[in-house]
């Protein structure tokens, strides 16, 4: 029999493990939330309430279990680290078979609180088996589990962004911590648990764990298969390449001569029309003496490609958050950038925009000449920060007196209030805003916001020693800062980093 300190030192130690696993379990759930829905602050709110709550009714619901805690705790965990393991292939799985997945995500938040909530009560018991214990004494036995327990459950939230999800994707990712779960199981089963209770009932146990983690192993085997097979169901054309990288699912896409890039869902570009989207971020942000460009974003290279272009520009820097989106612009997308990311005049750097504007090393003398923001739509908050009042005002300390801005704005016909809220949040940092917008046929009307400091606004111009272009011309520019009277112009209050409104625009979905 092992001694009653290391008894308890066990016990707690897979106190640890197990909340390890329930906290990556809400964590794998909350990634996909934002993944196949999006996320946003309601979801992940509902999704966090949820949680807290369901521990609470799974803390009530085992109280009539107390008597058996032990064998209810191997029961517990296995349940867990069954519906743990295969909650993120079987949300996966809805999702791209029978188009929507939130019922499995409401299911799965609801059941794995539950489990997890029960786990103290339990665990509390079987701290306490044998002893007559005070006040004081239950009270060192709590503070000892719920150390044991935040511990763990900061290990998971540790685990998941740095280890388990760039590591192992999100399927595989939660059953190989269904499989840890499970094995925290047993040894608590064999080492701790087998002189309370019987040997049928241990046999069983360790007979329904293995079956168990044969079951997750299994999926793990057979998982590159399963999110081969559902991910294309999502996407019309073949996929070329797939990565799930610390920040986004990245999906390429290519049927003939139409390569695709896609973010989490979202169509960044196609190349049988980038160009017309790519020629109008870039020339009309460029004056005649534009030698340095800041690209925010971009990280395709596309805007990158184009700016090379022009012999004037000497410096080009590109700040990019995610590097396997740089790697991919240097792998499978070099034939549509041109190996622009490689070009001596580029300086890559990987970083969060925001923060990088805070302290952006050295700059150009007087700063730079045009910046370029080319980021995803802000369509949940962390992107939202980047659509600020506060992020525009940053952009400002990196330029040079005459410089001008671009931002993509999204669609004025589709989500207007999101492009016009652009233009006036781009305005209260003290740029004079000109919006225009052009057709893009894989998107459809899209918008843009020419800003330059100051109390006049620019006139959208192809600079003169512009190479010549497939798209853009003068005359469409011109046309391009005309907007009919049902995408007409929007006084709104800019977005902030403490109102997030732009946000709340994409969330209100398209016309």
């Amino acid at each position: 029999m092992i001694g009653t300190t290391r008894w308890r030192a066990l016990l707690l130690a897979a106190v640890a493990a197990c909340a390890a696993c329930g906290l990556i379990y809400e964590l794998a759930l909350l990634t996909l939330s934002t993944s196949l829905h999006g996320g946003g602050i309601v979801a992940t709110s509902l999704i966090v309430a949820g949680y807290v709550a369901a521990l609470g009714a799974g803390a009530l619901l085992v109280k009539p279990f107390l008597g058996h805690a032990a064998i209810t705790f191997i029961a517990v965990e296995t349940l867990l680290g069954v519906i743990g393991g295969l909650s993120a292939a079987a949300m996966y799985v809805a999702f791209a078979f029978i188009g929507g997945s939130l019922w499995v995500l409401v299911l799965g938040t609801a059941v794995i609180g539950a489990l997890v909530g029960a786990e103290v009560p339990l665990l509390m018991t079987l701290l306490q088996r044998g002893r007559t214990a005070g006040a004081a004494d239950a009270g060192r036995v709590l503070a000892n589990l719920n150390a044991a327990d935040y511990l763990g459950a900061l290990i998971g939230g540790l685990a998941w962004p740095f280890l388990v999800l760039p590591q192992l994707g999100m399927i595989r990712g939660a059953a190989v911590t269904g499989l840890i779960n499970l094995a925290a199981a047993a040894i608590v089963s064999i080492f701790l648990l087998r002189s309370i209770i019987s040997r049928h009932q241990l046999a069983s146990a360790l007979a329904v764990l293995t079956v168990a983690a044969l079951t997750l192993s299994t999926l793990i085997v057979a998982s590159d298969g399963i999110q081969s097979t559902t991910r294309q169901r999502l996407y019309a054309d073949p996929i070329i390449s797939y990565q799930q990288s610390a920040y986004q699912e990245i999906v390429v896409t290519r049927r003939g001569a139409d390569t695709r890039l896609y973010l989490d869902g979202g169509l960044q570009f196609s190349t049988r029309d980038e160009y017309r989207y790519t020629e109008s971020l870039v020339y009309p942000a460029l004056g005649e003496d534009a030698r340095s460009v800041l690209i925010l974003g971009g990280g395709d290279g596309l805007a990158a490609r184009e700016l090379l272009r022009m012999p004037q520009v000497r410096r080009i820097v590109q700040v990019e958050l995610d590097p396997a989106v740089i790697e991919l612009a240097r792998g499978a997308l070099r034939g549509t950038n041109g190996g622009a990311l490689d070009d001596p005049r580029v300086e890559v750097v990987v970083d969060d925009a925001m923060t990088w504007l805070r302290a952006p090393g050295e700059l150009p003398a007087g700063g730079f000449d045009a910046v370029v923001i080319d980021l995803p739509d802000p369509d949940n908050p962390v992107l939202g920060r980047l659509y600020s009042t506060e992020f525009y005002v940053l952009v400002t300390r990196v330029l040079s007196p005459d410089a001008l801005v671009v931002v993509q704005a999204g669609s004025p016909f589709s989500t207007p209030n999101a492009f016009w809220r652009t233009v006036s949040t781009l305005g209260s940092a003290g740029f004079a805003v000109t919006p225009y917008h052009v057709h893009v046929p894989t998107f459809g009307d899209w918008g843009f916001a020419l800003g330059r400091r100051g109390a006049s606004a620019p006139t959208p111009t192809v600079p003169a020693d512009a190479p010549p272009l497939r798209f853009l011309t003068q005359q469409v520019l011109d046309a391009a800062t005309v907007f009919a009277p049902d995408n007409a112009r929007r006084d709104l209050p800019p977005s902030t980093l403490d109102n997030p409104r732009i946000v709340e625009d994409m969330r209100a979905g398209y016309r």
